[in-house]
């Protein structure tokens, strides 16, 4: 049994987002046939709410609800999966600044997985940093579906994984309802739960997967001869 997932959104908990938890799910909910997700990982920007609950919401809506972070280092922006306590008091999430090899080495010591995100993105993606920055060691995945992607950013990632073999994920990077799982990841296993989903990224076989609606081309313009 597979499992779709939204591994990257912004709830009104994070500054820029004013998305609230309960409208992601029910949008997702009214529009499964065109967005069949079965979950969402909320990736607040900068922090970890540990104590967050979304059982009742889940049951209401059937969307299973994961928690994240998004964090900030010397390479980009970088999505934390499998958090604790451990990582939380090793790293200062809101520290702009981290360094993204220490973060990575040591995600994975406690347990964790951590991926870099819209790796194409001007600024604050990958590419940018690999053009005058030796290239990360031990990078499981990065983010090649961006549901926030300008043109050629999501193109730029896929040329990233092919020339270094990183495995690929997608993402709605979702801030306002109506983006909700625009892009997700599909899992070849039952997902079901956040140890579940880092054993998968690490070891399991998933693909990025793209449900944004698809433009129709221009038609040529026909030349008019006048007479």
């Amino acid at each position: 049994m597979s499992t779709v997932l939204d591994l990257h959104s912004h709830s009104e908990a994070s500054e820029d987002s004013r998305a609230p938890l309960e409208a992601y799910l029910n949008w997702l909910k009214l529009r499964r046939a065109e967005r069949p997700v079965d979950g969402i990982v909320l990736t607040e920007h900068r922090q970890f709410n540990r104590d967050a609950d979304y059982r009742a919401l889940e049951d209401k809506f059937g969307v299973m609800v994961l928690k994240a972070s998004e964090v900030e280092t010397d390479y980009g922006h970088i999505l934390v999966f499998g958090v604790t306590d451990e990582m939380t008091r090793r790293f200062d999430f809101a520290n702009v600044r981290l360094r993204a090899q220490e973060l990575i080495d040591e995600v994975a010591r406690m347990g964790g997985v951590a991926i870099p995100c819209h790796p194409g993105r001007p600024n604050v993606g990958l590419c940018e940093h690999y053009a005058t920055k030796p290239p990360l060691e031990n990078v499981v995945a990065v983010e090649v579906l961006n549901g926030g992607s300008r043109k050629g950013e999501d193109e730029r990632s896929e040329e990233l994984v092919a020339r270094y073999g990183y495995g690929a994920i997608g993402g709605s990077d979702s801030h306002l309802v109506s983006l909700i799982g625009l892009c997700a990841t599909r899992f070849d296993a039952d997902v079901r739960s956040m140890e579940d989903l880092v054993r998968e990224l690490k070891n399991g076989v998933y693909e990025p997967v793209d449900f944004r609606p698809r433009r129709k081309p221009v038609p040529h313009a026909v030349a008019v001869q006048s007479k």
